[in-house]
C-alpha cells in the first residue's frame, strides 16, 4: 500500500502571510504526493487492489459577526453580511500577491482570523501534472481506461460559473463563496490559457490588451525586443529597466539586459513556434505581474468569450480591446478612432449569462485613461480630439458579412441605437468584463465604411494598417501605463459589484 498523504489540521491566522504560507504548504504537499502516485501508476507499479488515490485543495474560511468595513469606498475585500464564507485555492505560486492582498483586506475589515485547512474538493490528476504534460501521450490504452478508477478526474459540476453569474445558492448549512472561482475552475482555465495562447499562465500580466489583427502583434514584438536590448544611454536604460522579460508563444523568454536582476531571469531561447496557437499571447513582464499581455484573439465573439472566460481567473486589473471597426457615420474618416461608451450587443453569445437588456456601463477610470492617452500620443487636446476621435455606441455582431443584409432593415436598428461603429469582439469583451468584475474598455480604429461605399479591400487595407497600427498600439500601451499608475482599489469600480458580492476582487 502507498504511503498516505500528509494530514493537516485546520488552523486560524490573523497574519495574512502566515495564512498564505499554510495554504502553500498544503497545496504543495498534496500536489507532490499526487504527482508521485501518478508516476508509480505510469510506471505500472500500481496493483489491481490499489485503493483510489485522492488529495484535496486547501481552503480558507472566515466567520463574520458584522458587515462593517474600514473603508466604505472599496469595492472588494469584505463580506456583505454576517455569516460564514469559504473558497478553495490553487497555484499559490501564481496567485501569491493576489491571495495575500485579499486576505489582508478581510482581516483588516472584519478583525477576524482566517481559517486554513484541507477542503473536500478533490484535486484532479490532470491539473496536478502541469500544462506541459499530456496524459494521452504518456499512458497506454489500458492505463487510460483504468485512470478514473485510481485518480480523481475533472468534475464539471464544481467548475461552472454560477457564482460569477449570480445564480449560485449555497446548500443549507454550507458557507457562502469568498471568491468568484473555485480552485478546479481556476486550474481548468490555466490549462486552457496554455492551450489557446501558447504560453504558461505564470507569464500573464495584470494589464491585458486584446486585438484582432496580427499587425498589432508584429509591432508589439518589434517594440519589446527593442526594450530588451542593452543600451549605453543611462536615461533610456533606466526607462527600459522596469521590464524584466519578454515572453512569446512556446514560452520563449527574452530577458531584459538593462534590468538589475538580468542574471536572475532565465533565458529560454526556444525556437520560434512553427505553428502559432489559436490565440497567441505575448507578455511584456514587470515584477509582480504589473506588465502588459497582448493577445491576438482573431475574429469573432466566440473567440472573444473563450479567451476572456479564461483570462478572468487571473483577476487582471484591466483589459482593453484594440482593433478595427467599420465606421457607420459618413463624417468619419479612415483611421479615425472610436472610444466606446456603450455597446449594442447583437453577437448574442452571452445572452444567457448577461441578457442584452442589461446595460454595460462605461467605466470612468478606463475612459479617462484612454482619452488622455489619445491626447498625449497624437498631441491634440480637448475639442481638437473630436477631429479624429468619436465617443459613442459600438455595435457588435457575430456576422462578418453583416453589410450584405438589407440596408433598410439593419440601418433602422443602428440608427435607433445611435451606433457609430460596428465590430465583432468589443461588446463581448466588455460584457464578460462586466460579468467577471474586470475593468474593461474599447478603443477601435475605423478601417472601412461599407455603408458609405468604402469597403475593406486588400490594397486599401494594407496601406491603412501600415499608417495607423503603430500609433494605435502606442495609445493602448500608454493607457495601461496610466492605469498602472493608479492604485488597484481605485481602478476596480463599484459599478462592477452586485448586491450580494463575494469578498475577493
Amino acid at each position: 500500500m502507498p504511503k498516505p498523504p500528509r494530514t493537516f489540521k485546520a488552523k486560524s491566522y490573523k497574519d495574512p502571510q502566515l495564512a498564505l504560507d499554510a495554504v502553500t504548504e498544503i497545496y504543495e504537499s498534496n500536489l507532490a504526493y499526487l504527482q508521485a502516485q501518478f508516476k508509480s501508476f505510469a510506471e505500472d507499479k500500481v496493483t489491481d487492489d490499489h485503493e483510489h488515490i485522492s488529495v484535496y485543495y486547501p481552503y480558507i474560511k472566515i466567520v463574520t459577526k458584522q458587515a462593517r468595513r474600514v473603508d466604505t469606498r472599496l469595492a472588494y475585500g469584505f463580506a456583505p453580511r454576517p455569516g460564514t464564507y469559504s473558497t478553495t485555492l490553487t497555484r499559490p505560486d501564481i496567485f501569491q500577491h493576489y491571495y495575500l492582498e485579499q486576505m489582508r483586506l478581510l482581516i483588516a475589515n472584519h478583525n477576524v482570523p482566517i481559517e486554513v485547512g484541507v477542503s473536500t474538493t478533490p484535486m484532479p490528476v490532470h491539473f496536478a501534472l502541469g500544462s506541459n504534460f499530456h496524459i494521452e501521450n504518456g499512458l497506454t490504452a489500458e492505463q487510460l481506461h483504468t485512470l478514473p478508477e485510481i485518480f480523481d478526474i475533472p468534475d464539471l459540476d464544481v467548475m461552472d460559473d454560477e457564482i460569477a453569474n449570480g445564480t449560485y445558492v449555497p446548500p443549507k448549512g454550507e458557507p457562502s463563496p469568498l471568491a468568484l472561482f473555485t480552485a478546479p475552475r481556476v486550474d481548468l482555465s490555466l490549462q486552457r490559457l496554455k492551450h489557446y495562447c501558447g504560453t504558461s499562465a505564470e507569464h500573464f500580466q495584470n494589464y491585458i490588451i486584446f486585438t484582432n489583427y496580427q499587425f498589432y502583434i508584429d509591432e508589439f514584438v518589434r517594440l519589446c525586443h527593442g526594450l530588451m536590448a542593452p543600451t549605453e544611454d543611462q536615461a533610456m536604460r533606466k526607462q527600459r529597466s522596469v521590464f524584466s522579460a519578454f515572453v512569446e508563444p512556446g514560452d520563449r523568454i527574452t530577458p531584459n539586459k538593462n534590468a538589475e536582476n538580468y542574471s536572475a531571469v532565465i533565458s529560454q531561447a526556444a525556437p520560434q513556434a512553427i505553428r502559432l496557437p489559436q490565440m497567441p499571447a505575448y507578455h511584456l513582464k514587470m515584477p509582480g505581474g504589473q506588465g502588459i499581455t497582448l493577445i491576438n484573439i482573431g475574429v469573432g465573439p466566440s473567440n472573444a468569450k473563450t479567451i476572456t472566460d479564461h483570462c478572468a481567473v487571473l483577476r487582471p486589473h484591466a483589459w482593453l480591446m484594440l482593433g478595427h471597426c467599420a465606421g457607420l457615420r459618413n463624417s468619419q474618416r479612415m483611421g479615425d478612432y472610436v472610444l466606446a461608451h456603450g455597446y449594442l450587443r447583437e453577437d448574442n453569445i452571452l445572452d444567457e449569462e448577461v441578457p442584452p437588456n442589461i446595460p454595460i456601463p462605461a467605466l470612468a477610470e478606463i475612459q479617462q485613461a484612454l482619452e488622455q492617452a489619445v491626447s498625449q500620443v497624437t498631441g491634440h487636446k480637448g475639442f481638437d480630439l473630436k477631429k479624429f476621435m468619436r465617443t459613442g455606441t459600438v455595435a457588435t455582431t457575430a456576422d462578418r458579412n453583416w453589410e450584405l443584409r438589407s440596408s433598410l432593415r439593419q440601418s433602422r436598428r443602428l440608427s435607433q441605437s445611435r451606433a457609430i461603429a460596428m465590430d465583432m469582439e468589443a461588446g463581448t469583451i466588455a460584457a464578460n468584463g462586466f460579468r467577471f468584475r474586470v475593468p474593461y474598455g474599447t478603443l477601435l480604429c475605423v478601417s472601412d465604411k461599407p455603408l458609405h461605399g468604402q469597403l475593406k479591400l486588400p490594397g486599401m487595407a494594407d496601406a491603412f494598417y501600415r499608417e495607423r497600427v503603430k500609433q494605435h498600439l502606442q495609445i493602448g500601451l500608454l493607457t495601461m501605463t496610466l492605469l498602472r499608475d493608479q492604485e488597484p482599489e481605485k481602478l476596480h469600480s463599484r459599478k462592477l459589484r452586485s448586491f450580494n458580492e463575494v469578498a475577493f476582487q
